[in-house]
């Protein structure tokens, strides 16, 4: 038996195995309310050690697409309790993943038509939010130019991650991941070059850029226990409209050092392809996503780290074994292999995906992928 496929004590619970099913947006909620069907889909992935469940809204406002089942309702609590049981019926366990866009969605989404909130007055530039077309169809379609929360309204977001995080537990999640990465609020605070504040959360410190981030943390920690909490960075990443800036690996490390301090769960990075920073002239200064990811793991003495991101079964052992990892998370693999761990474990090939049905649709594509038999192959 290999490090990746044996248990792992994570918070207060022993975990099966160090696979993780890592968040998958795949908008198959109608009505936004996890349904039987997605409780059935959660179920079939159950042997990983730990799944974190799809990004889920922690208000109307933070939503930014169609069909993702929030947790700010009593409909969608009790939605996703069908979900968390049935996954530990199977044995698993699930954390959620609170969410909150910002400025990556449009008021054909928002209550009453209003222009979505964020850290900037800055549109995503390019960015597509997934809402309602001028014919009323749900499509997906250019971001708008948000309106920047005022000083006063920060603290209302912070309790709504609160409330959101009080409503996954209700809802028996094991924990929560507090969705702080893929261009989404929390980074569009932290980003010098997309937060163009003037208060105490703007970007003239690197202590103010990070203001809003721990405050979450810090509310949630103390609402639910540290326990229980996690949290999803994306350094690097340039997803919607996110331009890299020089202070990258200062802000991350900094981060890491006071979550590590804070002891949470754990710490959820995702690579979105290794990139590496230049100085603004063209000139490689050396710096990459694997030193950052180093540091990061220093900073984290009592707080497990997970790594996200086109991870092979080999490559997820020998970052484990050599301690820079503690869990490993796959993503797209799960879509089309319900019985992942399984294939991992027995060298089993893996099955390809159908990318027309990622998002939005039933039964196809979502909870039809059939578990490997090597009788049947053999046969």
């Amino acid at each position: 038996m290999t490090k990746l496929f044996e248990p792992f004590r994570l918070g207060t619970r022993t975990l099966t195995n160090r696979v993780v099913m890592a968040p998958l947006t795949r908008a198959r909620a109608p009505g936004d309310v996890a349904s039987e069907r997605v409780a059935l889909y959660y179920a079939q992935r159950a042997s990983a050690g730990l799944i974190v469940s799809e990004g889920t809204p922690i208000s109307r406002e933070g939503q930014g697409y169609l069909f993702n089942p929030g947790i700010f309702t009593p409909e969608q609590i009790a939605g996703w309790r069908l979900t968390t049981e049935s996954v530990r019926a199977n044995g698993g366990a699930m954390f959620a993943q609170i969410w909150h866009v910002g400025r990556v969605s449009h008021p054909s989404i928002q209550d009453e038509g209003k222009d979505p909130v964020s850290a900037s007055s800055k549109i995503a530039a390019g960015a597509l939010a997934y809402g309602f077309d001028a014919d009323g169809k749900p499509d997906l379609i250019p971001t708008t130019t948000p309106r920047q929360l005022a000083t006063d309204e920060i603290s209302r977001v912070v309790e709504d991650f609160v409330q959101a995080a009080a409503n996954a537990i209700a809802a028996g999640f094991d924990g929560v991941e507090i969705h702080g990465a893929n261009g989404y609020l929390f980074e569009q605070f932290m980003n010098p070059l997309v937060n163009d504040r003037t208060d105490t959360y703007g970007p003239q410190t690197l202590e103010s850029r990070l203001r809003f981030t721990l405050e979450v943390v810090d509310a949630v920690i103390a609402r639910i226990g540290r326990e229980r909490v996690g949290i999803r960075l994306s350094p690097y990443g340039q997803l919607f409209d996110m331009p890299l800036y020089l202070e990258i690996d200062e802000t991350y490390s900094t981060l890491a050092q006071a979550l590590g301090e804070r002891g949470i769960a754990y710490v959820h990075i995702m690579d979105q392809g290794g990139f590496k920073m230049g100085d603004g002239t063209g000139d490689d200064t050396g710096k990459s996503f694997l030193a950052l990811l180093k540091i990061i793991r220093g900073k984290l003495p009592a707080t497990a780290l997970i790594l996200a991101g086109g991870l092979t079964a080999d490559r997820a052992e020998s970052l484990i074994a050599d301690g820079l990892i503690d869990l490993a998370a796959f993503g797209q693999p799960f879509i089309s292999n319900p019985d992942l761990v399984a294939r991992l474990r027995n060298g089993w090939p893996l099955s390809d995906a159908d990318r027309s049905t990622f998002y939005g649709g039933g039964a196809e594509g979502y909870i039809d992928y059939p578990s490997y038999s090597p009788v049947l192959e053999a046969g």
